[in-house]
């Protein structure tokens, strides 16, 4: 199976602890963010990840070159910031099978990929995070069938699903559609989640975003336990 890992963050919120590094490349100890990812595709059987990549990049082509621990790497880079729609509107041009694993390169949710299952009917189903007490991000609403019936915006909730940031696609997912270069793929599902069947599965596995100073420095002693 094959991935596409959404690498091109620029990390503005991490400046005051981390600097001058894409931000999937953040040490966790001594090693880059993105490496525990990559690990965990390992783990789950991926073979070929297309890195989505654009400030600094070539940070992450010395790190890792062509080939991660028996996995092929290719770079799909943004010559300008795409948005992450646009990102992988042209990292799927690079995709050979006809599903594939979107992943985002700041966050880490440790769930079992073989349990995500495209119904017949869809072209992407995404995973869900159950949360408590938060306020920090927008909730997906589903059905119980699994199929989404709305996105929510940020308020405080005591409990909700949360997008986990992994997706199984099809990789025909946007051709039927007329797409800027650079657009957001999270207002792209808000808008088209009917027409799309978008489906969903809730996990309760570990994770963590490093997209804030606090979450960056209570992943060092924890994802060591992951993988």
């Amino acid at each position: 199976m094959e991935a596409i890992v959404l690498a091109g963050g620029l990390g503005t919120r991490l400046q005051s602890v981390v600097s001058d590094v894409p931000k999937p490349m953040a040490p966790i100890g001594a090693k880059p963010f993105l490496e525990y990812i990559l690990k965990y595709l390992k783990k789950n059987g991926i073979n070929r990840i297309v890195l989505s990549v654009g400030y600094k990049w070539e940070t992450i082509k010395k790190y890792f070159g062509d080939t991660f621990d028996g996995m092929e790497l290719v770079y799909s880079v943004e010559d300008e910031p795409l948005g992450t729609g646009g990102a992988i509107k042209k990292a799927l041009r690079n995709i050979k099978e006809q599903e594939v694993y979107i992943i985002n390169g700041d966050t880490f949710f440790d769930v079992d990929l073989q349990k995500l299952v495209l119904p017949n009917d869809s072209k992407i189903i995404l995973t869900l995070k159950k949360m408590y007490n938060f306020d920090r991000y927008g909730c997906v609403e589903s059905d119980d069938n699994g199929y989404v019936i709305d996105f929510t915006e940020k308020e405080f909730r005591e409990v909700g699903n949360i997008n986990g940031g992994i997706y199984l696609v099809k990789k025909d997912l946007l051709e039927a559609y007329t797409l800027d270069d650079k657009f957001s793929f999270e207002e792209f599902m808000q808008k088209e989640y009917v027409n799309l069947k978008i489906s969903s599965k809730v996990f309760d596995s570990y994770f963590i975003d490093i997209g804030i100073p606090e979450d960056y420095v209570k992943v060092q002693g924890e994802i060591g336990k992951y993988i």
